[in-house]
């Protein structure tokens, strides 16, 4: 047996739907890979595993958890590195509030969140779970670029056996709304430094200094950035295009990130809370203030707090009756776009909406045009075009239509997704300079108090190593391949400065363009539309959004992505897809005991950690291991193994069950390894002859309310005998 205490492979732990699927699907795969001699251990990385490793001060020592997350990133620097990572949570801050209370009522004394700390001690405590929210997980692990792209098998699947396209008009009113000006892409300043550097960051006021951030080390050839929004112009923009909304008769949504721009993306959409109810701040906002309202918690959190305040109450609704009707998370509970910063994520809702036809739910329950507001202009074009194409064309036929493929830079915290440490609300008019250690400027922007100001930055080394990423797929394809790249922008030209010597000095330059993401959208819509097949060479930003974006239009779904992120130092990080809609796949298993998270990406991602095993260890059975699990993958989409959305049908369960046969199957039938055949005929003779029990079992127990003992931190024993609810299965997987 494999020595379990140094796991060949690591498997995450982490949240919502993608755990509660793992406790069915995990027991599978340790059984049959220690029949290799492979051992799947597991780090924690969910969010309430990471509060309790950030304050083990305030647990006894046996509530105490060590900091898997830490462990991991050092992991994913070496060659040995060889892990499968889910969907975590990615938190905002009421999520992170949530969490917070549930580990409380299950005996963890965690303190609680300071949403406006006073004391040193509570600015410690925020300044410590801070670093939990957002996108603290991600940066940490992906030490190398990624290379995003449907499995053969899985698209073949989705072109026979096209899903449901919503119908586009040409005289839709759906459109895309963005700044002119005053926004980050506007005010984006970038250079690449020619030597290493130590920078500053200070606020220059009437009164003196502010350090904002000091000792930043970057070394030679990396690309930095700076750039601001104003609060001025964006309060200005949200107002104008909320009565354009209402003009037009039209649904008003807002699309950002607040999970991963954890401290500027909360900020924007507190702004568009205050915009919304703009009169109702101006009658009674220091009433508000005293009973804590914080307009970028949401308008949920916000109601919550005024629900005992007729006077206020009724100035809500007034002030709503004359909006225009808000995009709508679930028309049904009353919870709109603007309720909680963390509902709707842009790179899940937009492509969402452009499927269904650009419609959005409204509050009366129906659908409607949407106007999409996205208050940058850096990304927004992407969506703008893909609306447009789609008005002009008609939706993507999933049955005709070719693949984007992604390779995107990402390693060591490139670009936006990196700048949590370097981004601020500007608390007083001034400016704001990035000082290099001998007195030079890098950047300075002058800004007024409330502005949002950021510096983001990719180094030399993965920027290399993405283009020749980049190259090496193109070889191995022959796809078009275009650089996603705007020399109109500031950032994008530095790294054009990058790209360009590298294609030519393999002699490539030929099979590579290089457009603006407005143009490289519609040149990508137009290649596949004629069914072929496009590589998208992107950013960090643009890699999240494209590879939700195309796949939901392709797919139906992007957590069915083959996801590699190929490390810098050798090792593999093999990631399983999208969890944007995990929270809904929770709750209708808490209420129905049914599960429809497709662990198709699971599925996908161990074949490659296999076989990035025995290439990496030399271990032979790791291979036959991960060619079987490749056929079972394709016996789960050719019989249609996958989990139905509806309660009393197969779920996520059933497709374990028939992913567990398959694989035996195939494992009994291979030549490669004797030893392996002989282990696995009996499973999949005992798999096969017991169809009809497992399947009554696992069917039995939907239609009723299951217990998991937890949203966030769900208790294991109720969790497995929610998961695992077939004792015939069990007794031959043991």
């Amino acid at each position: 047996m494999a020595d379990t205490s140094r796991p060949d492979i690591i498997y995450t732990k982490v949240d919502e739907a993608p755990e509660r699927a793992s406790a069915s699907l995990l027991p599978i795969l340790q059984r049959f890979a220690a029949a290799a001699d492979v051992s799947i251990g597991t780090k924690d990385i969910s969010l309430a595993g990471r509060i309790l490793s950030t304050f083990p001060d305030h647990l006894t020592e046996a509530q105490r958890v060590p900091d898997d997350l830490a462990e991991l990133g050092a992991l994913v620097k070496s060659p040995d590195a060889n892990v499968i990572k889910l969907p975590n949570i990615s938190a905002s801050e009421p999520q992170l509030v949530a969490a917070i209370r549930e580990l409380q009522a299950n005996g963890y004394a965690v303190p609680d969140y300071p949403e406006t700390p006073e004391t040193d001690a509570e600015k410690q405590i925020r300044a410590r779970y801070d670093a939990i929210k957002g996108s603290a997980v991600n940066p940490v692990l992906r030490e190398g670029n990624s290379d995003r792209r449907a499995a053969a098998a899985v698209k073949k699947f989705a072109q026979n056996n096209p899903h449901r396209m919503g119908k586009w008009s040409p005289d839709s009113k759906t459109r895309v709304a963005s700044m002119s000006d005053g926004d980050f892409f506007s005010n984006e300043k970038s250079i690449t430094l020619d030597k290493d550097a130590t920078a500053r960051i200070v606020l220059e006021t009437a009164t003196g200094e502010i350090v904002l951030k000091d000792a930043l080390s970057y070394p030679a050839g990396t690309v930095i950035d700076a750039t601001f929004m104003s609060a001025t112009a964006l309060d200005a923009f949200l107002a104008e295009e909320i009565e354009r909304t209402k003009a037009e008769g039209v649904l008003f949504s807002l699309h950002l990130k607040a999970t991963m721009m954890k401290v500027s993306d909360p900020i924007i959409f507190g702004h568009a809370v205050k915009i919304w109810l703009a009169p109702v701040f101006e009658a009674h906002g220091a009433r508000m203030a005293e009973l804590g309202v914080n307009p970028n918690s949401g308008l949920g959190d916000l109601l919550e707090r005024v629900k005992d305040e007729p006077a206020i109450m009724a100035a809500i609704q007034k002030v709503t009756a004359g909006r225009p009707p808000l995009y709508m998370v679930n028309s049904d509970k009353g919870i709109t776009n603007l309720h909680v910063p963390s509902d709707v994520i842009i790179d899940a809702s937009m492509p969402a909406l452009i499927r269904a036809g650009g419609k959005g739910w409204g509050p009366d329950g129906n659908e409607a045009d949407t106007v999409c507001v996205i208050p940058d202009n850096a990304y927004a074009p992407v969506y703008d075009e893909a609306i447009k194409f789609c008005k002009a064309n008609g939706a993507l036929n999933p049955a005709t239509a070719g693949t984007v493929q992604n390779i995107g830079l990402m390693a060591q915290k490139a670009e936006e997704y990196g700048s949590h440490p370097t981004t601020f609300e500007i608390p007083e008019d001034g400016t704001v300079r990035m000082v290099l250690e001998d007195g030079t400027v890098l950047h300075e922007h002058a800004v007024s108090k409330g502005d949002i100001w950021r510096s983001s930055s990719a180094r030399k080394a993965p920027i290399e190593d993405w283009v020749n990423l980049a190259i090496e797929r193109q070889k191995a394809t022959g796809y078009r391949a275009i650089f996603w790249l705007d020399a109109n922008r500031a950032h994008d030209a530095q790294l054009i400065e990058y790209v360009k010597p590298i294609l030519e000095a393999r002699g490539v330059a030929d099979k590579f363009e290089i457009m603006s993401p407005a143009d490289a959208t519609k040149a990508s819509f137009e290649t596949i539309t004629k069914g072929e097949n496009t590589i998208a060479i992107t950013g960090n930003v643009l890699r999240d959004y494209l590879t939700d974006l195309f796949p939901i239009l392709e797919l139906a779904t992007s957590a069915k992505m083959l996801s590699i992120v190929k490390l810098m130092q050798g090792g593999g990080l093999f990631e399983t897809g999208a969890g944007g809609s995990a929270p809904k796949h929770v709750q209708q298993l808490d209420q129905e005991n049914h599960l429809r998270w497709d662990s198709l990406g699971e599925f996908c991602a161990l074949g490659e950690s296999f076989k990035f095993l025995a290439e990496a260890k030399g271990n032979a059975r790791a291979r036959v291991l991960g060619e079987a699990v490749e056929a079972a993958t394709q016996g789960v989409l050719d019989n249609d193994r996958s989990p139905s959305r509806k309660c009393g049908e197969p779920d996520n369960r059933d497709s374990h069950y028939w992913f567990a046969r398959y694989w035996a199957e195939a494992l009994a039938a291979q030549t490669d390894d004797a030893a392996l055949a002989k282990e696995f005929g009996p499973i999949a003779e005992a798999l096969a002859a017991n169809e009809a029990a497992i399947t009554s079992e696992l069917a039995a127990v939907q239609g009723r309310p299951a217990d998991t003992g937890g949203y966030y931190f769900p208790d294991p024993q109720k969790l497995a005998a929610v998961m695992r609810p077939s004792a015939t299965l069990n007794k031959i997987i043991g």
